[in-house]
């Protein structure tokens, strides 16, 4: 079993949100990056328990910049046995689901894996562009798969309910919660993962065709007010002056 797993960095999710430069980029100065989660605790997780159960072989591919070899060596420490980075600096989901899309079609992959979104951008855009890409069949948002054989039976949550599924392989697969549980990197893992290889390769497309005009930031939230429980006239009169929910 050929497996490719998609990763990206993110800041972390207590990092200051500020931007720069007329506010059309984001400051990166002193955040804290990591992979993305629904891609290391999900996807990745799931593709290393697929090659352990079945036997295969789990590549991470990253489309950015040196700096985000740190999370890719994290990617090889929990349990990838390959890594490849395309060497973009800048670029939106449609320029990344190329470089993806040119990858795999270098490589017989039986699953791509990706997260569901990532958490700064939320697009939830380069799955269904890299199935489109490659004509594969594209399942969004899973939150358990098995795999028998070929086929393959994902379970995703629907509007009020589950929805399973069966696919016949090689697709293309966003991860959701549930898919998996997260592992943390052993000592055995760290070490191992300085003899991995990561593969830097070039771009076959850098021409974005989508650029941010500009950032803002919602508007700040104000305090709390305190009500004295036994002052029922003042808090309607509250939610619904101020409040304008009732």
């Amino acid at each position: 079993m050929n497996l490719l797993v998609c990763i990206s960095k993110t800041p972390d999710t207590t990092s200051k949100i500020a931007f720069k430069s007329n506010d059309t980029e984001y400051n990166a100065e002193g955040v804290n990056f990591i992979m993305n989660p629904y891609d290391e605790w999900y996807a990745l997780v799931r593709a290393i328990e697929l090659a352990e159960q079945h036997g295969g072989y789990v590549t991470v591919l990253n489309v950015g910049p040196a700096s985000n070899d740190i999370i890719i060596r994290k990617a090889l420490a929990i349990g990838a046995n390959e890594a490849v980075r395309v060497d973009i600096d800048q670029h939106d989901s449609y320029i990344t689901a190329i470089n993806i899309a040119s990858y795999a079609k270098s490589t017989s992959f039986d699953i791509i894996f990706l997260g569901k979104e990532t958490i700064d951008y939320n697009g939830s855009e380069v799955g269904a562009m890299v199935s489109e890409l490659l004509n594969l069949p594209f399942i969004s948002y899973a939150s358990a798969l098995e795999v028998e054989g070929n086929t393959s039976k994902i379970t995703r949550e629907i509007e009020g309910g589950v929805e399973i599924i069966q696919v016949e392989g090689p697709f293309v697969l966003s991860a959701a919660k549930g898919l998996a549980e997260q592992r943390i990197p052993n000592m055995k893992g760290i070490m191992m993962a300085k003899s991995k290889p990561l593969n830097v390769i070039s771009p076959v497309n850098n021409d974005p065709r989508i650029k941010a005009i500009k950032y803002v930031l919602p508007n700040q939230k104000t305090g709390v007010k305190l009500i004295d429980p036994e002052n029922i006239d003042e808090l309607v009169r509250l939610l619904h002056e101020e409040a304008k929910v009732i």
